[in-house]
Order: structure tokens, then C-alpha cells, then sequence
């Protein structure tokens, strides 16, 4: 079967794109703030770490690693994930995150952070934080808080995670 989007790393030409779904697929115009807060700092932001997906091309997802560190050892941080909301349950984000995390584990990258829904999460191979003995540095429920290694059975540093200053935290 063939999927009726594309995913893709982001271009220049996807920043208004992105910026729509990510407004649509939240509450607040915050998450969307973010991405272009994260998009300016040159100590988060990697290049080839954001990507979309898209039909007829108009981008209809995205999802955004950044640079964090765990006690001082690089990590990723995997946030925020969008999708506009008449795309939202048909497989979109899993492909988007699925296509992104496959990027780090080609670019030889660590851990990578997620607070996040613990439903959903799991499928890509988060697990609680806590069993790497990874904190937040406040407070967050330990099922939601999860991390992993972007290649399986590499180690995850222990300790507080230090988000970038975007994420105010």
C-alpha cells in the first residue's frame, strides 16, 4: 500500500508550513514559538533533524530533535510533534518520528528525550527515564518522561537533563 505523504527532512520552504501545523495541532501558539526558538539557537538546532511529512506539497506533520545534554553528555531532545488535525491518527506522526529517529541512529547520535504521552510513545522504543536513572530537574510524571538509546542496546548517560533555553525549563 502506498502512503499518500512524504516524509522528508525540512527545507527553508517548509518554516510557514511547519508553523501551520504546529498552531493547528495545539491549544496555544507555544509549541509553535518553540520551534522557532529552537530553529535560532545555533547550540539546539541540527541541521537534517527536522523533518515533515507532506501531501500534494503542503506539509500536513513535523517533528523536531534538538540538542539537550544529560549531565553533560550530548543527547536529543524530541519535541514538538505535529500533526494537522484531519491527519491526525492515520499514521503521519509514527512515519515523521520513525523517519526522524532513524536519521540520528544514521548520524551515530545518542540518547534521545521524550516528555511525552506514555500511550503513544513506546511504539518507537521509549521507556520510563527513570530506568536509565535520566531525571527532568522538575516535576513530570515518570511514565511520561521517557528516554532511549537512537541505537539499540548504546548507553544512555545518567543524570538531569538540560533542555535548551527555548524550552524554559
Amino acid at each position: 500500500m502506498t502512503t499518500p505523504w512524504t516524509v522528508r527532512p525540512e527545507t527553508p520552504a517548509d518554516v510557514t508550513g511547519i508553523r501551520a501545523v504546529t498552531v493547528a495541532a495545539f491549544p496555544s501558539q507555544d509549541e509553535a514559538d518553540l520551534v522557532e526558538a529552537l530553529r535560532a539557537d545555533a547550540n539546539a538546532w541540527i541541521d537534517g533533524l527536522s523533518y515533515v511529512a507532506e501531501v500534494d506539497g503542503v506539509v500536513v506533520g513535523h517533528a523536531l530533535l534538538t540538542r539537550c545534554h544529560v549531565d553533560g553528555a550530548d543527547a536529543l531532545a524530541l519535541a514538538p510533534c505535529s500533526v494537522l488535525p484531519e491527519y491526525q491518527r492515520t499514521g503521519v506522526g509514527t512515519a515523521t518520528i520513525t523517519a526522524l529517529l532513524g536519521a540520528a541512529r544514521e548520524r551515530g547520535e545518542g540518547a534521545v528525550i521524550i516528555l511525552g504521552h506514555a500511550d503513544y510513545y513506546p511504539r518507537f522504543g521509549f521507556v520510563p527515564a527513570s530506568r536509565f536513572g535520566v531525571t527532568a530537574g522538575f516535576d513530570v510524571p515518570d511514565e511520561a518522561f521517557m528516554a532511549m538509546p537512537s541505537t539499540p542496546g548504546a548507553p544512555v548517560p545518567a543524570g538531569t537533563v538540560a533542555y535548551p533555553p527555548a524550552f524554559g525549563v
